[in-house]
């Protein structure tokens, strides 16, 4: 069983990426990348700790909504992202609740064969005969995984043992990152991911409608999660203001007669 669902997961995952062209590259922003490569709409939002990820899909108009949660792990949001995606791939709408059903190991396998690919460990590190810690963090560096994935994909791709793959499993991003002095970048990747982001279509026609002058600097700043100063000056600077509707000028003498029979006030006493 557990085979099977690694196959098919890295099946899908391989069709994903042969399907838009990704090659087998590191993949970057993974919001803007679902966004462009598919259909879908993508939020980051303002919930809870406890909250990940969700897939939402209306039946009627056939729309598929993902949202993962701001955090400052930000490789666990991007596993996240990849793993809703998985979700939307297989096409699970009805995933049972509790535990981990066959759907969420599945979609977990497409996430990291997605981020990850095995074909991508061997041609970053080559051939060799060690793999330290060192390469561990050179590859979370790269692919932007956690080092529980990393090592998963490194065991997968033949480059370390059982043993090593459980060991590194424990090891956190941030610790590399310090050890191995990347730290700067990581932060500014924690940054990234610890700001809510609406679904750039949602963004893109609500602008269009400010420029028209029927949605206000406010209700773009709501729906960003920005300040209203903030976004004003951001569309200003990009030249963008709404269009001023002038009502047409209307003399008194342009206006039509009309007559008002005001006879059935003279009977109001009666009535």
């Amino acid at each position: 069983m557990a085979s099977d669902i690694e196959h098919q997961a890295a099946e899908a995952a391989g069709e994903f990426r042969r399907a838009h062209r990704l090659g087998i590259q590191p993949l970057g922003d993974l919001v803007a990348l679902i966004e462009q490569t598919t259909e879908l709409d993508v939020a980051v939002l303002d919930v809870g700790p406890d909250e990940h990820g969700l897939t939402m899909r209306d039946p009627a108009r056939d729309r598929v909504f993902i949202g993962v949660a701001r955090t400052r792990n930000p490789m666990r949001q991007r596993s996240t992202l990849a793993h809703e995606l998985g979700h939307v791939a297989f096409q699970d709408w009805n995933v049972p609740p509790g535990g981990r059903p066959l759907e969420e190991k599945r979609a977990d396998a497409f996430a990291r064969h997605l981020l990850i690919p095995t074909e991508a460990i061997g041609e970053f590190l080559g051939d060799r005969e060690v793999t330290t810690e060192a390469d561990l963090s050179d590859v979370v560096q790269r692919f932007l995984v956690s080092p529980a994935i990393a090592a998963i994909a490194l065991r997968q791709a033949g480059y370390i043992t059982a043993e090593m793959c459980e060991a590194w499993m424990n090891v956190y991003t941030p610790v590399l990152a310090t050890r191995f002095g990347w730290g700067d970048y990581y932060a500014s990747l924690q940054d990234d991911s610890d700001r809510v982001r609406a679904p750039q279509r949602l963004v893109a026609r609500a602008i269009n409608g400010y420029a028209e002058g029927v949605v206000t600097a406010r209700q773009i700043a709501a729906l960003r999660g920005l300040p209203v100063e903030s976004v004003v000056w951001e569309l200003a600077e990009a030249g963008i203001a709404p269009v001023e509707h002038d009502p047409a000028g209307i003399a008194a003498s342009d206006l039509p007669d009309v007559e008002v029979d005001l006879s059935g006030l003279d009977d109001a006493d009666s009535v």
